[in-house]
């Protein structure tokens, strides 16, 4: 693990695979970490491909400011208040796009969405990692565009059943270009799409001026592609051990593992500087 650099304003920290354990869980060590970075005065700031309706459980360990950034940076989000501050969507005519875009480039692939009144999904996309969601819409993507179902949404989603994920990735990107921004999170051939221009970098870059704060005052810790923009942006960046190999290969300092708390680890060397 590399030295911890000069104590920051702010820690941006990614959740899934970076901060929390498996199974979602945040552990004693990794909690008093974050409690004491707050206490002595460091804003401590999540930035996730998780939308909000799966924050509530993480309320005790947001800090004193109760915000979190999700989707991908599409939402500010007040964790304690249940509320949008702030939202960067993704408009109907560009997620019709996209979902053009994709249904004739990659065959089989399946669509959802996440929008301010929930999740929608098309039949065929099969609801991974989380299991079975509460009552939602299940249609084509093209009609539940054209009805305003799932107007404004934060985040467009797409399944593919057999390509590998890397490779989803880097064809998705290929034929939707400049359309939309399209990232990965997920061990599986599942992609986040959100508008042009909206990641976690940018929306993280605007919630930081609006404090006061600048790039260079930034600690960020992630681990898969979706947090590389993020971590490329703050002053000081660090990739948990088993993070992607991308993030590995583009990012200068390491933690260890998020099992072995490696985000609490530096937290704990800086705040001994």
């Amino acid at each position: 693990m590399n030295q911890a650099s000069p104590r920051p304003r702010l820690i941006a920290t990614d959740l899934d695979g970076t901060l929390l354990c498996q199974g979602g869980t945040v552990s004693t060590r990794t909690a008093a970490a974050l409690a004491a970075a707050e206490s002595a005065g460091i804003q401590v700031v999540f930035v996730t491909g998780r939308p909000p309706r799966w924050m509530q459980w993480l309320g005790p360990h947001i800090g004193g400011h109760g915000v979190a950034i999700c989707s991908n940076g599409g939402v500010v989000y007040d964790v304690r208040r249940e509320r949008v501050l702030e939202s960067f969507p993704l408009g109907a005519e560009e997620a019709g796009k996209v979902v053009a875009l994709l249904r004739d480039r990659l065959p089989g692939t399946a669509f959802a969405f996440e929008f301010p009144g929930g999740f929608a999904r098309e039949p065929q996309y099969q609801v991974p990692m989380w299991g079975a969601e509460d009552d939602h819409p299940i249609a084509p993507a093209e009609e539940l565009l054209a009805d305003q179902r799932v107007a404004d949404c934060y985040k467009l989603l797409a399944r593919h059943p057999d390509l590998d994920p890397d490779d989803f990735l880097a064809q998705a990107r290929a034929a939707v270009g400049s359309a939309a921004e399209i990232t990965r999170s997920s061990p599986i051939a599942l992609l986040e799409i959100s508008a042009p221009g909206v990641t976690k970098a940018s929306t993280l870059a605007r919630w930081c001026a609006e404090q006061g704060i600048d790039r260079t005052e930034v600690l960020a810790f992630g681990d898969m592609p979706n947090d590389l923009e993020m971590l490329a942006w703050a002053g000081t960046g660090y990739a948990v051990a088993n993070a992607h190999p991308d993030v590995l290969a583009s990012v200068a300092r390491r933690t260890v593992s998020n099992e072995e708390d490696g985000v609490a680890q530096v937290i704990e060397q800086l705040l001994v500087r």
